[in-house]
């Protein structure tokens, strides 16, 4: 009977728990503090970057293209090699920005060119961890 009822529980625990979790979301977009992916430089001043030349991971790679400004973790761009395939930028020139260039120059030009969109303007003192990586970035495609 034991045997039967503790197989019961985990087993409602199994069903239940992603059920739970799936409840559960959280959207961050350009913009805004914790958003790590591609931005778009526009007529954007040229942004301060971590390293002056472009990091390149695959050679081979197209001279004609623009190179990629991409915001990232700090342990994602010394460790690029591990994360570009995350971001969908292997093969692309890429410049990390600065976060206190993305913080105090681009978020709010952004923000004034296409409005807050559901942003709540308070301090986030923590910046923000979330990983939306917009058109570019994580988990999405090209």
């Amino acid at each position: 009977m034991k045997r039967f009822l503790l197989s019961a529980v985990i087993a409602a625990a199994t069903f239940t728990a992603p059920a739970i979790a799936a409840d559960v979301g959280v959207s961050i977009s350009v913009g805004q503090p914790g958003f790590y992916g591609q931005i778009d430089i526009g007529d954007f001043p040229r942004p301060r970057v971590l390293y002056t030349q472009p990091v390149i991971i695959e050679r081979g790679i197209s001279r004609n293209r623009p190179p990629v400004y991409l915001r990232v973790p700090p342990r994602h761009a010394k460790n690029w090699k591990h994360h570009c395939r995350e971001y969908h930028a292997c093969g692309e020139r890429v410049y990390f920005v600065r976060d206190d260039w993305y913080e105090r120059e681009y978020v709010p030009r952004y923000r004034e060119k296409h409005g807050d969109r559901g942003h709540d303007n308070r301090d986030h003192g923590d910046k923000g961890r979330g990983n939306d990586h917009g058109d570019r970035g994580h988990g999405n495609n090209r």
